[in-house]
């Protein structure tokens, strides 16, 4: 019995130790009801959809909800700090519809977008950008200026750029809900697809070599 117990101990000496458990990365998501998924039960949302696309792909990664519907630029650039506090190793800006659908200075949205990104930068948060276009009702010159911001923002160096988050989804009646302005789940699901690749990077950058 003795000699029984003391190979046991022995075996449980010698015995490999278990690989450490990785800790998944957070990623903020930062934006308005677009991120929010408003309108959508929860799992079908932005937040829901990207984390479980991560985890299909193998991507151990923790996606935090920053959307609020109704934020604008400023709304966002206020409660970045609340955002930050959960420690997020990298972050999806996704701001600035609310800008356009209200008609609000582009410079004003520029400066917004522009304090958020020197916030992550200089906390070392590397961040995907996404673009946004304005209602063609504002007239084609307050377009062109809107959309002007995020391609000057989009060339910092370092940050990742998708020109517009409604991508392949805007305009389509098909994927989006009747207010014609917010994804279904389908619409949702194709934004994810497209920009899958871009938060992989993403998170590649924020996980280091």
């Amino acid at each position: 019995m003795a000699l029984a117990a003391l190979f046991a101990a022995r075996r449980a000496d010698t015995a490999p130790m278990a690989a450490p458990m990785t800790a998944p990365i957070k990623l903020l998501a930062l934006g308005d009801s677009l991120t929010a998924g408003y309108g959508l039960p929860q799992a079908d949302g932005f937040v829901a959809q990207l984390g479980a696309a991560l985890h299909a792909h193998g991507v151990a990664a923790m996606v935090l909800d920053g959307g609020v519907s109704g934020d604008t630029s400023a709304g966002g650039r206020a409660r970045l700090g609340w955002a930050l506090a959960d420690t997020p190793a990298a972050a999806i800006v996704e701001l600035g519809a609310n800008d356009g659908l209200r008609g609000i200075d582009p410079a004003a949205t520029e400066a917004n977008l522009a304090a958020i990104l020197d916030t992550l930068a200089a906390r070392h948060i590397p961040a995907l950008l996404c673009g946004m276009y304005a209602p063609p009702n504002l007239g084609a010159d307050y377009a062109a200026a809107f959309h002007a911001v995020f391609d000057r923002l989009a060339r910092r160096p370092g940050l990742l750029y998708d020109p517009f988050f409604l991508a392949g989804v805007a305009g389509d009646p098909a994927l989006n809900q009747a207010d014609g302005i917010h994804p279904t789940a389908r619409g949702v699901a194709i934004i994810v697809a497209r920009l899958l690749p871009l938060v992989e990077r993403l998170i590649s950058e924020a996980s280091g070599p």
